[in-house]
């Protein structure tokens, strides 16, 4: 397969929110028609609700900057399907990509013509199996795994991390994982085995609990609280200057090169893991871990785009990342501030949109290109809930940035938020937009806006 035929196989398989099929038995067989590739580096596996994927970018860089080859595997991806899979920080291949995909199909259609199993593995196992495919055959000499959904039934889970992270846990994914936060950690606390080297952010009581409990029974002494912070400040744009303290070493004044607080949350996770590895033999120097905070990098994360007016892109969906990033644009959010807003509709809208709509001095509403986005009518629902006026609607994202760039005075900023697949459709477009069409509404597009 070329790279297009590789994709739309990947994409025949089924959308990946709607063909999760949790089990690790058609990873493990995949993985075992593909000699194991998961067996010839060691392993890194976060898990969590929120933060799991800037945990991941932040010892990603510490280990390159520590000059370590690192494989990252993150998800989703926001253009396009390469960027799930780094090697050494730079992504994989569009024509490598094709040759691992090839591979995995492969292995995938043998599984199902023998019998092995009774369907085809979905996107996601797919997915992760030419990952890690496509880490062999870099010669990695660390992997970075993000969990996709949950953990114990992750495909992730199947390449058996001896080092672990729980970021932090809060409710989403119910359908899934359970309707509690107990029973959410528990799904999330089973990546946790004999034998491995566990980090844990701070967590409600609800959650700590099960995750102190699941490594009581598997005989495991988690990292808990061991990173101290202090002598915190920001800058205008919101970046995070912060003195880290584990039981080793201090870490002073490091500017973390993600925007916001709960960063700060996470960096420290980093640092242990770091320090973790150390331990286990790999050479990383506390200079290593400094300068792999400052310089990482992770798009669609409060992801600053300078400009007038300036761009705000931040994936908040679910209420913990709304509650963070409300923070910061209180706090460093330009004026007047126009909120684009898309979501999933499986998602808690309601409570997101109360946490974000009130800081907005406009609201533009638009649907996502997902089979589980929310439609103008249900958006528009919910937002006159939390807004009398200034809401307006759109039929696209794309009409949706212009009309934003139109009606936002060029000292101000664009947030767009709601879900990642909306950054996704929309972040090309920003970027390129001194040179874009989008600089100016047409009058198709003006045609389809809405006011409320």
């Amino acid at each position: 397969m070329n790279f297009q035929q590789a994709v739309e196989y990947l994409l025949g398989l089924g959308h990946e929110t709607l063909t999760i099929k949790l089990g690790l038995r058609n990873t493990e067989l995949l993985l075992q028609g593909l000699n194991n590739p998961q067996q010839k580096y060691p392993a890194i596996q976060i898990a969590g609700t929120n933060g799991k994927g800037s945990t991941a970018a932040f010892i990603d860089s510490i280990c390159r900057s520590a000059n370590i080859k690192t494989g990252l595997y993150t998800s989703p991806h926001l253009d396009s399907i390469t960027e799930r899979i780094k090697l050494g920080g730079v992504e994989i291949s569009r024509d490598e990509f094709a040759q691992h995909a090839t591979t995995v199909k492969r292995a995938a259609e043998r599984l199902l013509e023998t019998g092995q199993t009774e369907t085809i593995p979905t996107f996601f196992e797919q997915a992760t199996a030419i990952a890690l495919v496509a880490f062999r055959h870099a010669q990695i000499e660390l992997a970075i795994l993000e969990t996709g959904l949950g953990g114990r039934l992750d495909s992730t889970t199947a390449a058996n991390a001896k080092i672990c992270a729980i970021t932090q846990i809060a409710r989403d994914h119910e359908e899934y994982l359970g309707d509690t936060l107990e029973s959410i950690a528990a799904e999330k606390a089973a990546i946790i085995r004999p034998g491995v080297s566990v980090v844990v952010a701070p967590q409600e009581p609800e959650a700590l609990s099960v995750i102190v409990g699941r490594c009581q029974e598997v005989g495991v002494e988690p990292a808990i609280d061991r990173c101290r912070t202090s002598n915190q400040q920001s800058s205008d744009d919101g970046r995070i200057q912060v003195t880290f303290e584990t039981l080793t070493q201090r870490y002073e004044n490091v500017w973390l090169g993600l925007r916001g607080q709960h960063q700060v949350e996470n960096a420290a996770v980093a640092i242990q893991l770091a320090e973790t590895l150390a331990n286990r033999g790999f050479s990383i120097s506390p200079l290593a871990i400094v300068r792999g905070l400052e310089n990482v990098s992770h798009a669609g994360r409060l992801e600053l785009i300078e400009g007038r007016p300036a761009f705000l892109l931040d994936g908040a969906h679910n209420v913990a990342g709304a509650k963070a990033l409300r923070s910061f644009l209180e706090k460093f959010a330009s004026r007047p501030l126009t909120i684009i807003f898309g979501a999933m509709r499986d998602k808690p809208i309601e409570e997101i949109a109360q946490l974000l709509f009130p800081v907005a001095d406009q609201v533009i509403l638009t649907p996502v290109q997902n089979p589980r986005s929310a439609s103008i009518e249900e958006l528009n629902y919910v937002a006159k809930e939390f807004r009398s006026s200034q809401i307006v609607s759109v039929a696209t994202c794309t009409d949706a940035v212009k009309l934003a760039i139109q009606t936002t005075e060029p000292q101000g900023m664009i947030c767009i938020t709601g879900s990642l697949y909306l950054i996704g459709e929309t972040r090309n477009l920003i970027i390129n937009r001194c040179n874009s069409e989008i600089s100016e509404p047409n009058a198709a597009a003006a045609g389809k806006v809405q006011s409320n």
